[in-house]
């Protein structure tokens, strides 16, 4: 007997005042049409409201869209208050403009991958089906 997974379930946002999403809106039809279940919590969200939705939606991830230069201290924050929360088990990653000299304090703040623009759809998908059964 076979045991069926799950889904995952991946929350998509954009936290801050960046104002651009399209290109957070061709990832979330990518994990989408890849089988996930998708939540789009929009723009101009709070890192509160971001991890309030990821609890309440029980997702498995977060992924974040940063493109206003904003990224160490919205992702930090929402680590942070995963970790409150008691929710550091759920996965972050996130997306945008951000410089290489910060991924190693993203990644060493527990931000598990970051996809540069351009970034093959595909390679985001992998990533997330990488961590079905490991969160």
């Amino acid at each position: 007997m076979t045991t069926a997974i799950a889904p995952l379930r991946i929350l998509i946002g954009k936290v801050g005042l960046d104002g651009h999403d399209r290109g957070v809106k061709l990832v979330a039809r990518a994990l989408r049409d890849a089988g996930m279940e998708i939540v789009y919590t929009g723009l101009h969200q709070t890192p509160e409201q971001i991890v309030s939705a990821a609890i309440q939606e029980d997702v498995d991830a977060i992924g974040l869209s940063m493109l206003s230069g904003a990224h160490n201290t919205l992702f930090s924050r929402v680590l942070e208050l995963l970790k409150e929360q008691e929710a550091d088990d759920i996965v972050v990653f996130g997306g945008g403009i951000v410089p290489a000299e910060d991924l190693p304090t993203l990644h060493a703040a527990g931000v598990r991958a970051v996809f540069a623009p351009g970034t093959p759809m595909s390679e985001i998908v992998d990533f997330l089906k990488g961590i079905q059964g490991r969160t």
